[in-house]
């Protein structure tokens, strides 16, 4: 598909129709990148933890958060002082 570059503001773009967007999987934004002589658009990387702090609470709170095997303990254990 060719499409135009149009002058928008102090830059230019392109009009992307939204059925290739939603072929590509992108809605509300795109990482953008240069590679060899291409513009190439992909969607965002998610921070390989977001979202962890929160579920954990979640987990905890709903009592999730127990040992699975509590009468395992570490040598030594009984030696520590909390």
């Amino acid at each position: 598909m060719k499409t135009v570059i149009r002058k928008m503001g102090n830059s230019q773009g392109v009009i992307i129709p939204k059925p290739l967007l939603a072929q590509a999987g992108l809605e509300d934004e795109a990482e953008m990148v240069v590679e060899k002589d291409c513009i190439v658009l992909r969607r965002p990387r998610k921070d390989v933890r977001a979202g962890w702090a929160e579920a954990s609470k979640q987990i905890a709170a709903a009592g999730g958060d127990a040992l699975v095997w509590p009468e395992f303990g570490n040598q030594a254990d009984a030696e520590l002082k909390w």
